[in-house]
């Protein structure tokens, strides 16, 4: 299997993790923003449609407040990702505004998707953003998503909601950037002699056995949930690429159908 079917993808989602956004230290990685600010504005300019689906208001939160951990009280949390998404769509809009590229913001709760008439809503002004030429930048509303017995707003982690916006926009490529090069056979944390797996065309058991844990102390996404976003994507015959969000500009590569990443696709 080549990846010449990313060369005929017009319309993107990138979906980039708290880890890319928010440095070791707790600050905010402004190098990455910029890199991708700059990145999705030259692609627009080219023609492309570009969805940015954002982990990091909780992070940015944080960060605003100068707390180093994560509180544990669903209130607390809630409260860090209101403030975090007020500052976090500030610098995205200061940035992007550098290269002439309007933004706009879209937060999302599962119950919105669900719901047939609120997801058609959704969709329906996700396709006028896109045609005013502008980047939706699209979260999940953290700051009133619970996940109770008898009332599920959450998506559960971000990677999901990104599998769940290519395919409410009815996008061709869903582009994941995380905090490692893609889909290893082992834990290249763990092991020396880890391996990349270039192409990965269906999610097995043994897969899903090799993913690890969760994030961390900023984000909540582990391997496990970008394979299982895969799952999605692949249940809608779309196609995902798993990156590392340290090279945002080889986002350009990726679309050239250049090998990077792990390519998910059948």
């Amino acid at each position: 299997m080549n990846r010449e079917k990313l060369k005929t993808a017009k319309r993107i989602v990138i979906k980039i993790g708290t880890s890319s956004l928010i440095l070791a230290n707790g600050q905010i990685n402004l190098k990455n923003m910029d890199d991708l600010a700059f990145t999705l504005s030259s692609l627009r300019n080219e023609g492309y449609e570009i969805i940015l689906v954002t982990s990091g208001a909780i992070g940015v939160g944080l960060y605003v407040l100068g707390m180093d951990k994560r509180p544990s009280e669903i209130a607390q949390q809630q409260a860090l990702a209101s403030i975090g998404q007020v500052e976090l769509m500030s610098l995205y809009n200061h940035i992007f505004a550098r290269y002439q590229q309007k933004v706009s913001q879209l937060l999302l709760t599962n119950d919105v998707i669900e719901y047939p008439e609120s997801r058609q809503n959704a969709s329906m002004s996700l396709q006028a953003i896109l045609s005013m030429g502008i980047i939706p930048i699209i979260n999940e509303n953290d700051a009133v998503s619970v996940d109770e017995m008898d009332h599920k707003t959450k998506f559960g982690d971000n990677d999901r909601l990104g599998a769940i916006v290519t395919n409410l926009a009815d996008a061709d490529l869903l582009i994941m950037l995380s905090d490692v090069d893609g889909l290893y056979d082992k834990n290249p944390n763990i092991f020396d002699d880890a391996k990349l797996i270039d192409t990965v065309s269906e999610i097995t058991d043994e897969l899903m056995k090799v993913a690890g844990g969760a994030g961390s102390r900023f984000g909540t996404g582990g391997m496990t949930s970008k394979l299982e976003a895969a799952k999605l994507i692949f249940d809608n015959d779309k196609q995902m690429v798993l990156t590392n969000g340290a090279r945002i500009r080889e986002i350009r590569d990726i679309i050239s159908g250049k090998k990077k990443g792990t390519y998910f696709g059948q």
